[in-house]
């Protein structure tokens, strides 16, 4: 099994290849939220990406979304010194399941990439309304890990 790791910056990309018989290779695009409105009753929605390539050998591949700086993935916050903003990641659009690692009620993505050609996974970011927070700017770092 192969892992790899690479950073998804929540408001920084790294990417790791390795040299075995089954390869890929994986990049992030940020989840940026832009301007959050303390006083918006609706919550505020972004997105980003996963991108993975792999050659036909890579299967059952699992993309992983770790916890971050918060103590579980289901309680993921971004942060400005001591102050919180709560937020998650997801793998659907409406915004249900939670993108992790299997703890914490979260799920992982799970599939067999196309050989040789990109396969572009959306993370479906969202903070959560009616939070009272002072302005600024406000950050998470989460680690994306794929196997193979």
């Amino acid at each position: 099994m192969t892992v790899l790791r690479a950073a998804l910056t929540v408001l920084a990309i790294l990417g790791l290849n390795t040299a075995a018989e089954a390869a890929c290779t994986v990049s992030t695009t940020s989840v940026n939220f832009g301007s959050y409105d303390v006083f918006d009753t609706a919550p505020t929605d972004s997105t980003g990406s996963i991108t993975l390539r792999c050659n036909g050998s890579a299967k059952h591949v699992r993309v992983e979304i770790s916890r971050g700086g918060s103590p579980s993935v289901a309680f993921r916050f971004m942060n400005k010194g001591f102050e919180f903003l709560f937020y998650n990641l997801y793998q659907d659009a409406s915004r249900t399941t939670i993108w992790g690692d299997g703890t914490g009620g979260s799920d992982y993505f799970v599939g067999d990439p196309p050989n040789n050609r990109d396969l572009t996974l959306t993370v479906f970011g969202r903070i959560h309304a009616d939070q009272d927070v002072s302005a600024g700017s406000y950050q998470d770092t989460v680690t994306v890990t794929v196997q193979y």
